[in-house]
C-alpha cells in the first residue's frame, strides 16, 4: 500500500511551514499529500454566533486556504484534505498510522535553537507508530540546499536502528543528499564489563574500533540498498544528544529514534530525542523503534 505524507495544520505560521515542508517531500518521493485539521467545538460565552456550525466552517476554511496554497505551488501534487472532529492527539495519531510520515509545526526558541514542544506534539510523538517530523515556523527550502546532510543517530544493534536508518537513507536518496551516520560512545563503569564484552572489545582492538565496527555493520544493509547515497561514518566519544547537536549546523534534517518511557506522571520521549528536539535548528524526524 502506498501511504501519503500527512501534514497536521491549524492555521498557525508553524503549521503552514510544516505543510510546505510536507508538500516538497511528497513531490520528491512521488507520494500524495494529505492535509488534516483536527477540530473540536469550543464554546465561547462572549461570542454566541461562534457555535458548532460556525467553528466547523472556520476549520474548513483553514483547510481550503492551505490546499489552495499547496496546489498553486505544486500543481502536479495529489492533495486531499480532512476535517477530523475530536481531540488533536487522538486525531493526529490516527492520521499518522495511515501515513508515510506525519509532519507537524512547532514554535522555535529562536533563529538558532530548537523547538518548543507542546503537550500535543509530545504526546503524538510518543503514541505515533509512524515517523513524526517537526518543522519550525520560518523554515525555508534554502535549508535543503545541496551540501547539507541528513544526520542520523545510530545506537545499539543493527536491528535497533533499522527503521531510523531506512528513513534517513530514503530521504537522502530522494534529495540527492549525503547521510552522516553518528554513533556516540562513552566509557562505561568497570562493573559494566562482562567476560563476554571484554572478549569482544579485545577482538575489536579497543572501545573506539569496536564502536566503528558496530556502526559499519548497522550501515552495510542500507549502503547495499542505496549505493548512490554518499555516507559519512561519524563515531565520537560523548553523549548521543551532544554529539548529534555538534554536527547539526550542517544538517538539513536530523533523524533520531525513540523508545517512549512511561512514568507515573505520563509518557516521556527518550533523552536523545528530547535533547535534539529542543536544541536542533533544522527539522527533526522522530522514528519509533520497531
Amino acid at each position: 500500500m502506498t501511504r501519503p505524507i500527512t501534514a497536521g495544520i491549524d492555521g498557525t505560521e508553524e503549521s503552514l511551514a510544516a505543510l510546505a515542508w510536507a508538500a516538497r517531500e511528497a513531490v520528491r518521493r512521488g507520494l500524495a499529500l494529505r492535509v488534516v485539521h483536527a477540530w473540536r467545538y469550543q464554546p465561547y460565552e462572549a461570542i454566541e454566533a461562534a457555535g458548532p456550525d460556525v467553528q466547523a466552517e472556520w476549520a474548513r476554511e483553514v483547510l481550503a486556504s492551505a490546499e489552495g496554497a499547496v496546489t498553486e505551488r505544486h500543481p502536479e501534487l495529489e492533495v486531499s484534505t480532512d476535517v477530523v472532529e475530536g481531540g488533536s492527539v487522538d486525531a493526529l495519531v490516527a492520521a499518522a498510522a495511515d501515513a508515510e510520515m506525519l509532519v507537524l509545526g512547532s514554535r522555535g526558541h529562536g533563529r538558532v535553537v530548537g523547538f518548543l514542544l507542546g503537550s500535543v506534539g509530545q504526546q503524538v510523538i510518543v503514541e505515533a507508530t509512524r515517523p513524526v517530523v517537526l518543522v519550525r515556523a520560518g523554515d525555508e527550502p534554502s535549508g535543503e540546499a545541496a551540501g547539507r546532510e541528513i544526520v542520523v543517530g545510530q545506537q545499539g544493534d543493527p536491528e535497533d536502528s533499522a527503521g531510523t536508518l531506512r528513513f534517513a537513507f530514503e530521504t537522502a536518496a530522494a534529495r540527492g543528499a549525503t547521510v552522516r551516520a553518528v554513533r556516540a560512545w562513552t566509557l562505561p563503569p568497570v562493573f559494566a564489563y562482562s567476560p563476554g564484552s571484554l572478549k569482544l572489545l579485545d577482538e575489536a582492538g579497543g572501545l573506539e574500533p569496536y564502536e566503528k565496527k558496530a556502526l559499519a555493520a548497522a550501515l552495510q544493509p542500507w549502503r547495499d540498498r542505496f549505493p548512490d547515497v554518499p555516507v559519512v561514518e561519524h563515531v565520537e566519544m560523548g553523549s548521543a544528544g551532544q554529539v548529534l547537536l555538534s554536527v547539526a549546523s550542517g544538517a538539513q534534517l536530523m533523524v533520531v529514534g525513540r523508545r517512549a518511557h512511561r512514568t507515573a506522571v505520563g509518557a516521556r520521549i527518550g533523552s536523545v530525542a528530547h535533547g535534539v528536539l529542543h536544541h536542533a535548528g533544522c527539522p527533526v524526524a522522530v522514528v519509533p523503534h520497531a
